[in-house]
């Protein structure tokens, strides 16, 4: 296939995305305004998952979502989940993707505060296509931590990330909802430190928490069993998402920009690169981490792991 080739594959069947929101609707308005500026965006069908309301005081919000997830265009096609009840972050994800994937066989995952860079559907895109065939390959994403050294133009860490991904239904299938199953699995794997990425951010006790019911985190779900299973996920050299919801109005979030990297001015070349861990980038995360102190990393865990549902 020559690369021209390639390109009109992608246009022609770009992979479907998932947008997943709640009761944010200025948010979910940016956000939809940044997707449609992408170039693949109009030959890509959005799903759109509205979750329910908590109590009675979400239901304007919750209505006004729903109004703008309506009104969406720029797109080949705009299919709108309503829930009628309120199933929380991990709920709606975990049933949406799994709905979507048996049905295309492969996702894009949003979240109503991730903004995108114009070239986020192309690099998803062009990544799912050359990495498909490659089962030790679970999952791509497009933000980067803002961290201070170059890093490779793409790279693979084990396990799995949440803000702006993308999957396989082969990888999904390997989604162990069961947190109790992937702790014991864990200590029996004697990779607790490297979950941990060397003791820096505290994944572990994420999981811990979701079992004892004090957060409902889909997403230490999804990359304990990714990492469990020696799985990869390719990450961008510069980031290509940025998460406007760290403005105190999710429901777990506090203000902060100590994520803010910016969004990358150019696209991300999607070329072959080893499928091993990138040991260059793992000490840079672990850098990362380990200068966030004290109530920071605990802001960061939170801000990781999902804010309006868990």
């Amino acid at each position: 296939m020559t690369k021209c080739e390639y390109r009109d594959s992608l246009i022609m069947d770009p992979a479907p995305i998932a947008l997943f929101c709640f009761n944010r609707p200025a948010h979910l308005r940016r956000v939809l305004e940044a997707l449609r500026a992408n170039a693949l965006a109009s030959a890509s069908t959005l799903y759109v998952f509205c979750d329910g309301p908590r109590r009675a005081e979400d239901e304007a919000l919750v209505s006004e979502v729903r109004q703008v997830a309506h009104a969406a265009a720029g797109f080949a096609r705009v299919e709108v989940r309503c829930s009628a009840v309120n199933l929380g972050l991990a709920g709606s994800i975990i049933s949406g993707v799994t709905e979507v994937v048996a049905r295309h066989g492969r996702i894009i995952v949003l979240e109503d505060d991730l903004v995108t860079s114009p070239f986020f559907l192309t690099y998803m895109n062009e990544a799912l296509r050359e990495y498909e065939p490659v089962d030790a390959v679970a999952s791509i994403h497009g933000y980067l931590y803002p961290i201070s050294r170059p890093l490779p133009e793409t790279f693979f860490l084990r396990g799995a990330d949440c803000w702006g991904w993308a999957t396989w239904a082969r990888a999904w299938s390997q989604f162990e909802a069961d947190g109790s199953k992937l702790l014991r699995r864990l200590d029996e794997s004697g990779e607790g430190k490297a979950f941990d990425y060397g003791g820096t951010y505290p994944y572990r006790r994420m999981l811990e928490d979701q079992i004892a019911g004090r957060n409902d985190s889909w997403a230490i779900r999804w990359h304990a069993s990714v990492f469990l299973n020696h799985g990869l996920t390719l990450y961008p050299g510069r980031s290509l998402v940025l998460n406007i919801g760290n403005d105190a109005t999710g429901t777990h979030s506090r203000r902060t920009r100590s994520f803010d990297g910016g969004l990358s001015s150019s696209p991300i070349r999607v070329e072959p690169v080893p499928v091993t861990a990138c040991l260059e980038a793992e000490q840079a995360f672990s850098d990362f981490f380990r200068g966030q102190r004290g109530g920071l990393l605990k802001r960061l865990a939170r801000h990781v792991l999902g804010r309006w549902g868990s």
